[in-house]
């Protein structure tokens, strides 16, 4: 585990620090007024000017490159969870166009989509985990959907165009 020093910098932010396994050192100034800069050097004894490195960031660039370096992590526990058989995680992103934008999230099950779960919507830099079927989806909201591979593709489908794929002819009832 890594140890991570935090430092107070009165009327300018919070100093957050680490040391490297090959000596050097990270450190993150985040700003009171919302940017952080990233920064890293080596020791004191052995640090020159071409060895250290300062990167200002925004609030939306420093959240970005949060994602990234934690990305790993979240990447692998998916990977691990793809490879269950029959499961199939993924994730919808809304656009204006598409049938389910302005809508209530619904009950896929009584549309005939059974065994398929929205995990979340994300909205922003939130999530709302397990949202209920009265949760009303937006543009921009990128729904994280669980089940089988089918059932994601008819559900996606179904957000995208408001109609469910037609079922095969051999599980439609024949007239006689």
């Amino acid at each position: 585990m890594v140890d991570v020093r935090r430092v107070k910098l009165p009327g300018v932010g919070v100093l957050h620090t680490f040391v490297t396994d090959d000596g050097g050192k990270v450190g993150v100034i985040t700003h009171r007024s919302g940017h952080s800069d990233l920064i890293t050097f080596a020791d004191a004894g052995t640090a020159s000017d071409a060895s250290k490195v300062s990167l200002r960031l925004d609030e939306d660039e420093a959240h970005t490159l949060a994602e990234l370096l934690g990305g790993t992590k979240i990447t692998e526990g998916i990977s691990n969870l793809d490879a269950i058989p029959g499961l199939s995680i993924d994730w919808f992103t809304v656009d204006y166009e598409d049938h389910i934008a302005g809508q209530l999230l619904g009950n896929l099950a009584s549309r005939g989509v059974v065994g398929l779960t929205v995990v979340a919507v994300v909205r922003g830099d939130s999530a709302n985990p397990a949202p209920a079927d009265d949760f009303k989806v937006f543009p921009g909201d990128t729904l994280v959907v669980a089940g089988s591979p089918e059932k994601v593709a008819k559900a996606f489908a179904f957000y995208r165009t408001g109609e469910l794929k037609a079922k095969a002819p051999a599980e439609t009832p024949s007239g006689g």
